[in-house]
């Protein structure tokens, strides 16, 4: 057997997977077929269950290069494993290109991209041959083999290993029309199909779901042991379950097809090599193809690079953002005089420049005659639509400790229903029971220890908490996330739009002249101002467009235009197409704004020539860019012969783009003041650029030849005002110890300010900021420590410290005396990036008490929450969806505050754009754990009372009847169930959390102390009613109520009885043990429906109390007051009224005991005593934390512990680093420090530091 080494797939992707080769192996073939018919079908069942089972079973394992099967395991925590049929692609080549070099080109996307050179394809048209390429497909993504790397590679489009330069050479030419259908063959049609399956694939697909068939395993058993009716009920109520299951992912299937397939299909133009345009359907559209943009717009049907013209695109699809966003083609680096080299283009790292799948594009502008062209990049779905589409289709599994323990806990049911299965053929052997019948009593103790209703009782919370979330405004579209809610311990929160006002006020401005600031102003308008350079920038720095007449775009420029009153006027179709080269935006003052002219003989007329004479237009434009972090824009004066340059951005970029004879020496002072009172700080600088730079020129040139040599013209103070609710919320959140931290793309100083401002950090604590500087000059990477209030300082002083200055890091006995939090840090997102890359040991440290992120790009946030979620916190995140739809996705709970359905990305959407959803979210996600619990442990303990009465019943031969399994399962179980998972959340958020798995002591003391006490109580009544003076095995004779009739009874119903009875049901004991099993249901559900801290008190939960109350009622009644037609159905024999008072007085005894243990031993002394020990040994990062997490670390591993584990339930990282840091005399750096790298990483990761005064 050839076997070759593990390969992967997707390296270092988020669907990277190991990939192994197995061909068809027939004698495997022919032994599982006789296993299939060995076993009654059950070993394809488990095959289809177990992909991997299923190709190592039939297959032989062989080298990737000839299979014809391919096992895949991801490579993530789950490990999940997925198998696919290799299929062979034919096509015809030139004879220039062998197979193997085809096979190349299709794998690696860039290599030739199928032929680069498209001159190359037009020889030898004649002289072809046939070739055929293997391939499988995977979660709707083609994997060709590849021969440069021996293993199979999907295929790339241009957005990988394509230089920009290539893209405007080499790719703007278009294609020809065999080169297209050459590539279409391999790229497939352009289209993102959502297929509905049909009803009956659904219906095969639920019906062989485990828990189904295990239904149809439980049906068949009952049916042979003549439990019918039961039998009926199951049935019906499993049919119900897979109709209303089938509706629900039909429903969504065909949502989710009409989203997608709304202007998916569409008619385009591409220009193609000849320079002919043709019009085809946008599903034969391949990578390399040219399309037109339409001047009215389209929905785009692939990602597309911009190569000629500008488009006005809504991006609101993708990031939840309704603000129209202004696209830019890519620049050509040829034509770009001093140009910085070539770059790799990448849709991500030029978004500005490319149009994605499913965006609206509004309107296009072009220049000369020219068309607005796009180069196809990705097609399907590679393009980011499809992507998001195949995140939705193809769900990564959640990962919650719940569902873990929840399998875990099932096994050890299984177990206990092993030994209940020994016991009862042991039993029935002793007592010489026929084979058939033990067979049957074996079994069917299985079905009555793994509780057939346990999955839709546990998603019935969810459900209920997700209609709740629904009316208060909060969307979900991962009902799973919903309980990991619940664990959030964790908050990071985006600044603007999210903690403060969504739109900015313009405060007043502050310019320079001669290098001096003077002094600041409250208007922009003023006359004096309008011929200004600096107002000429405010009035033309912007990415502002007029929509159907109306003046939309980002709200800052927004404000900004409307604070100078000037007029934007955008040129029509028919003006660009009868003058050359004209200004595509021109922007002038209101005639009103001018300063007055001298007196002249028609003064109206000589306004207007004033007014038409000063007019700027804007040339070109770099639309602001996150990474950059400013925009830039080329303009002309009307008149003037040179263009002018104007920049705005943050602060520190412009000023180290300007001369800085140009920029104050007080300028870092100034920022200062400004960022520290919270104000939003953006500034501007001019540059006159050489007459020798040409319209043409300027539309080639690239951005970083215009950004530089600038004249730093002054500063644009703009107020960021806290939302209303932002303190109050975040007051409740620190309340309830859930950390808070701030993920923000504005100035640190302003993010710090505004940290203080709502609460995040308290007025008496220190904020430590690291700024961290890479290698540079032969130095290695450093971080400098310093206070944000001790920055401008003098440091000219003695450099001793004092003591005041460093944070009070207290060890305390008493946890509530304990505070670790007097500090935190803050940094901007080029410290981070350097500190992710030269100082991976202090990661950890730092996101303990890191509080401020500043400057963070969208890549960063997701990094940050990586960063958090890898030292064990619960993180959830929350912004407008705009910038953070990678943190959204990855954090445990993403909130997006957009309005719009489009934040896809987000697991959570609310319609309110107020954080107040925050601890709504988490209430709700607390409650829906708390029921999850509630209702498992309800479950648990329903299948070990009827299990515990069916053992006791079949140690005499007896059992529950027919009717009493299906009063139990349905006028109860089913009742109780779903009504108790109806209680609301509690009003307001507790400091103590949940815990976050069953397997903890809480919730195992819980269950083993109510299991023993049922268990003992059941024990009691069987044994004291065979031990009553009037007991006698029950015969059809027997009449224990009266005696005295006993032997009236004829002997034609002694035979009817005795032909109804042959299960031997109707005892004595039987009667007994079911009159107290059913209170014990009713105890035991009013027992665990726990309320306060998590959940309303369960007298708020109406539906519940009236069917407990109704059960208990209706039990009580047929107990005391027997009614005939009631017992014969029941199958229930009378027994004297003092043994009915005694049971009552049983069942009294056990709801007592029940009530205490749960309420008072375990919630009181069991708490208060380990929770003081904790205590004692345990130090933690904040004020305490919830019992149950002290109580959880001497647990151990109860149910592990069934398998021989000692595996001891670890403490969270975060706890661990919290308390090593207690002790560590270097930590917190003190200020005015630097901790240096002092050499390049070891293998281990680890950075030796040196820390220099």
């Amino acid at each position: 057997m050839e076997k070759e080494e593990k390969k992967i797939i997707n390296e270092g992707e988020e669907d990277e997977m190991e990939i192994y080769g197995y061909n068809l192996c027939r004698w495997k073939l022919v032994l599982v077929g006789i296993g299939v018919l060995c076993t009654g079908g059950f070993l394809l069942l488990l095959l289809y269950w177990m992909p991997e089972w299923r190709v190592k079973a039939a297959c032989k394992r062989t080298a990737l290069k000839g299979c014809e099967v391919v096992l895949l395991r991801t490579t993530d925590e789950f490990r999940l494993w997925f198998c696919a049929k290799i299929r062979s692609l034919s096509l015809e080549a030139s004879p220039l290109q062998n197979p193997q070099s085809i096979a190349d080109i299709v794998s690696s996307g860039h290599r030739g991209h199928l032929c680069d050179n498209s001159a190359e394809e037009n020889k030898n048209d004649l002289n072809k041959y046939s070739t055929n390429i293997r391939y499988f497909t995977h979660h709707s993504v083609k994997y060709f083999w590849n021969d440069a790397i021996q293993s199979f590679d999907f295929l790339r489009g241009l957005d990988e290993s394509t230089s920009c330069s290539s893209i405007h050479t080499e790719h703007s030419t278009g294609l020809t029309k065999r080169m297209h259908d050459y590539r279409k063959s391999f790229y497939g049609v352009n289209e993102i199909a959502v297929k509905v399956p049909s009803i009956f694939k659904l219906l095969i697909k639920e019906v062989l779901n485990p828990f189904y068939i295990f239904q149809l395993f439980s049906v068949i058993l009952w049916v042979t042991d003549e439990y019918y009716y039961y039998a009926l009920a199951i049935v019906v109520m499993s049919m119900i379950s897979i109709v209303s299951s089938l509706y629900t992912i039909r429903k969504q299937y065909i949502m989710l097809h009409y989203m997608v397939a709304a202007h998916s299909i569409v008619r385009v133009s591409v220009s193609r090599a000849n320079q002919e345009i043709e019009e085809i359907l946008s599903t034969d559209l391949v990578p390399g193809d040219v399309m037109v943009i339409p001047s009215n717009g389209t929905i785009m049907p692939c990602d597309a690079v911009l190569v000629s013209g500008t488009c006005i695109v809504n991006e609101s699809m993708l990031t939840g953002e309704s603000v129209p966003v202004t696209k830019t083609n890519l620049p050509n680096p040829t034509e770009a005089p001093r140009a910085l080299g070539d770059e790799m283009y990448s849709p991500e790292v030029h978004k500005r420049h490319t149009l994605f799948c499913g965006t609206n594009v509004i309107q296009t502008r072009f220049y000369t005659g020219e068309l607005v062209k796009a180069i196809v990049v990705r097609t399907g779905f590679s393009t980011s639509k499809g992507q998001l589409v195949r995140s939705i289709l193809y769900p990564k599994p959640t990962d919650f400790k719940l569902y873990r323990d929840a399998y875990m806990f099932l096994l050890s049911l299984v177990v206990l229903a092993g030994v209940g299965f020994l016991y009862t053929i042991v039993n029935s052997i002793l007592n010489e029971v026929p084979a058939n019948i033990i067979i049957i009593e074996s079994l069917d103790i299985i079905t009555i220890t793994v509780p057939p209703a346990l999955p839709a009782a546990m998603t019935a919370g969810i459900v209920y908490a997700q209609r709740r979330l629904k009316k208060i405004g909060i969307f979900c579209i991962s009902p799973q996330r919903i309980n990991i809610c619940g664990q959030l311990n964790l908050v990071c929160f985006d600044k603007t739009g999210t903690l403060t006002e969504d739109g900015l006020d313009l405060w007043g401005i502050q310019r320079v002249e001669n290098a001096h600031f003077l002094l600041p102003e409250e208007r922009a308008c003023g006359e004096s101002l309008v011929k200004s350079q600096f107002v000429a920038c405010m009035a033309t720095c912007h990415s502002l467009t007029k929509i159907q007449g109306v003046l939309s775009g980002d709200p800052l420029d927004l404000k900004m235009f409307e604070a100078i009153g000037w007029i934007l006027e955008e040129a029509t179709e028919e003006e660009t197409a009868l003058h050359n080269r004209i200004m595509p935006t021109v922007v002038r003052p209101q005639k009103q704004l001018l300063p007055e002219s001298k007196p002249a003989t028609n003064q109206e007329m000589e306004l207007f020539e004033l007014s038409a004479s000063y007019e700027i237009g804007i040339v070109r434009q770099f639309p602001f860019s996150s990474a950059l972090q400013r925009m830039c824009v080329v303009a002309r004066v009307l008149g003037e012969k040179r263009m002018d340059a104007f920049m705005k951005g943050a602060p520190e970029v412009i000023a180290s783009l300007c001369k800085q004879e140009t920029v104050p020496v007080d300028f870092e002072t100034v920022l200062e003041d400004y960022t520290k009172q919270g104000f939003r700080v953006i500034a501007l600088a001019h540059r006159k650029l050489e007459s020798k730079l040409t319209w043409h020129k300027v539309q080639n040139i690239n951005r970083d030849a215009i950004e530089s040599n600038m004249d730093f013209m002054g500063l644009i103070i703009m107020q960021n005002k806290l939302k209303q609710e932002t303190p109050a919320v975040l007051e409740d959140l620190h309340k309830a110890n859930i950390r808070t931290v701030m993920v923000t793309g504005d100035n640190m100083l302003t993010a710090i300010s505004v940290a203080r401002d709502c609460g995040m950090i308290l007025p008496q604590e220190k904020v430590i900021v690291a700024e961290a500087l890479p290698p540079k000059d032969g130095q290695v990477a450093r971080i400098n420590w310093h206070y944000a209030d001790m920055r401008t300082k003098c440091t000219n002083s003695s450099p001793a410290i004092n003591s005041q200055d460093i944070p009070i890091k207290l060890v305390h006995e008493s946890l509530e005396d304990l505070q670790l939090t007097k500090y935190h840090f803050a940094m901007n997102g080029k410290s981070f990036a350097v500190i992710l890359e030269h100082f991976q040991d202090f990661v950890p440290k730092l996101v303990l008490h890191g509080t401020v992120f500043a400057r963070m790009a969208p890549d960063q946030k997701t990094q940050l929450v990586e960063a958090l979620q890898n030292v064990d916190y619960f993180v959830g995140m929350c912004g407008d969806g705009a910038n953070d739809c990678g943190a959204l996705k990855k954090a445990h709970g993403g909130i997006s505050l957009s309005e719009l359905e489009a934040s896809v990305a987000s697991p959570f959407t609310s319609r309110t754009p107020s954080i107040s959803c925050v601890p709504n979210l988490i209430r709700e996600g607390r409650a829906a754990l708390i029921t999850s619990f509630c209702v498992f442990k309800f479950m648990a303990l329903y299948s070990i009372i009827q299990y515990f009465s069916v053992t006791l019943l079949y140690s005499i031969l007896s059992n529950l009847g027919d009717f009493q399994f299906l009063f139990i399962d349905l006028a109860i179980i089913l009742v109780v169930v779903f009504t108790m998972s109806l209680n609301p959340a509690w009003k307001e958020l507790v400091a103590q959390r949940p815990p976050s798995g069953l397997i903890s002591a809480q919730l195992l003391c819980s269950v083993l102390s109510q299991i023993i006490t049922c268990i003992g109580f059941q024990t009691i009544g069987f044994v004291w009613v065979r031990r009553q003076p009037w007991y006698e095995p029950w015969t059809a004779q027997s009449d224990a109520c009266n005696l005295s009739t006993a032997t009236n009874t004829s002997s034609s119903e002694h035979e009817n009885e005795t032909l109804q009875d042959e299960h031997n049901i109707k005892n004595y004991e039987n009667t007994t043990v079911f009159f107290i099993s059913c209170f014990q249901y009713l105890i035991v559900a009013i027992v665990f429906s726990k309320g306060k801290p998590f959940r309303q008190p369960c007298y708020k939960n109406v539906l519940f109390v009236i069917s407990v109350i109704v059960l208990y009622i209706f039990t009580f009644f047929i107990m005391m007051y027997p009614v005939e037609s009631i017992d014969r159905c029941l199958e229930l024999v009378c027994v004297p009224y003092q043994w009915r008072i005694t049971v009552l007085l049983i069942i009294f005894i056990n709801a007592i005991v029940s009530i205490l243990v749960e309420n008072f031993l375990l919630d009181t002394i069991l708490w208060k005593v380990v929770f003081s020990r904790d205590k004692q040994g345990e130090y933690r990062l904040t004020t305490p934390q919830p019992p149950q997490e002290a109580v959880d670390r001497w647990s151990g591993c109860f149910l592990f512990s069934l398998f021989g584990c000692r595996k001891k339930i670890r403490k969270a990282k975060y706890m661990h680093l919290a308390q090593e840091l207690l002790f560590d005399p270097e930590w917190p750096p003190k200020p005015r420090t630097t901790t240096e790298a002092k050499s390049p990483a070891r293998e281990n990761g680890s950075y030796p530091v040196t820390t220099v005064t």
